[in-house]
């Protein structure tokens, strides 16, 4: 790929005698929210070789200056104008910014990741878990989907059952921390725990739905409703889950290949999903697998580490998993009415692995693939 502006924009560089590899000019969208801060940390961290890297964000964080690979980079407001010379957008700036903005991007040559649930059930957009269906990338038309962190979570630990023995059917049960509604939603639980321990009043605005007629404290609290209703009584967040779990399993965001429902509830917790999952495996003449059989199986697969051992009390929780990019598995045994049926447990920092660290990954995998073109 040809730089359009080669002062701004990626250059070649020599590597000690190796093949020729390239800087990539990268661009973070939201730059200063919750996922936006991690996506920075995570690109720090990552195989993505950085040549320039802009931070976008609303007009009143623009000037603001982050220190970030070294260097001293002042935040950018965004507009359709940030993208000249992009090889790479992170975004996770809502989905009102991606639908006006990633287009925008896309047409200046950029690659886009985006957070926001505006592109994900596209039928042209890659939704993409990168040790799920990473092939996907190969289909992409400048914007990939980065799906819902409850679903990421889940399905990084159900694929590897799905290909070894089918997968006809999931239930799941969420317990969705504050920071799946951002930074402001984690300080109002803190400002709320706060007053509930003095016994003073709390005044929740943000959850269950910022935009919703009622606001409740989730201080000592459970909230079941994340997102909107939908007609059909599912809120928006329960439907995420079963359209994009159908989706990145089937390839098909209708498809009846597999039967998913959920219950998605916000709890107390700062960082970090829960998720009880139900599955059914596929009917066969084969002998059904043992709980074993689905441990040792998710043992050796990509991104997971279990956690079950119930003779010592091991199992996921989200205070252990918060700061960790990898999924945690346990609590795996085998439903007593159905001998081809399992329960699990499934704990994810929900800002990483659920979003910063997904994003980071799928860039590592199109630069692998060389499809930034």
């Amino acid at each position: 790929m040809e730089c359009k502006q080669p002062s701004e924009c990626a250059k070649l560089i020599n590597t000690k005698g190796e093949k020729m590899k390239k800087e990539y000019c990268v661009a973070i969208l939201g730059a200063t929210g919750a996922v936006g801060t991690r996506m920075i940390q995570q690109l720090e961290k990552s195989k993505v070789p950085v040549g320039e890297l802009k931070l976008l964000a609303s007009k009143k964080s623009a000037g603001m200056v982050r220190k970030v690979l070294g260097r001293n980079i002042a935040i950018q407001e965004a507009d359709e104008n940030s993208f000249d010379a992009v090889d790479i957008v992170l975004a996770s700036a809502g989905g009102t910014v991606s639908k006006k903005l990633l287009p925008a991007a896309v047409n200046a040559g950029a690659v886009c990741i985006d957070n926001s649930s505006e592109w994900r059930l596209h039928d042209d957009v890659p939704l993409v878990v990168p040790e799920v269906n990473a092939d996907e990338l190969e289909k992409h038309h400048g914007i990939i989907g980065n799906p819902n962190c409850s679903t990421i979570q889940m399905v990084v630990a159900l694929e590897p059952i799905r290909r070894a023995f089918g997968v006809k059917k999931i239930v799941v049960s969420t317990y969705q921390a504050a920071g799946g509604a951002g930074q402001s939603a984690i300080d109002e639980l803190q400002a709320e725990t706060s007053a509930y321990v003095l016994r003073e009043k709390m005044h929740p605005k943000i959850l269950p739905t910022k935009f919703g007629a009622k606001h409740y404290p989730l201080a000592f609290n459970l909230l079941p409703q994340i997102d909107a209703f939908d007609e059909n009584g599912y809120t928006k967040e329960e439907l995420k889950m079963i359209y994009e779990t159908k989706k990145i399993l089937c390839g098909d965001k209708n498809s009846s290949d597999i039967n998913v429902t959920a219950t998605c509830v916000r709890v107390p917790v700062m960082i970090g999903h829960g998720e009880s999952v139900y599955f059914e495996t596929a009917d066969s003449e084969l002998k059904p697998p043992t709980a074993n059989d689905i441990r040792e199986l998710l043992r050796k697969s990509p991104g997971i580490v279990i956690q079950d051992d119930i003779s010592e009390q091991l199992y996921p929780q989200p205070l252990t998993a918060e700061g960790k990019t990898e999924t945690f598995v346990g609590r795996i045994r085998v439903d007593l009415e159905n001998p081809r049926a399992f329960n699990m447990w499934i704990v994810a920092d929900n800002l990483l692995k659920g979003a910063a660290t997904n994003a980071v990954q799928i860039a590592e995998e199109l630069i692998a693939r060389e499809l930034l073109q």
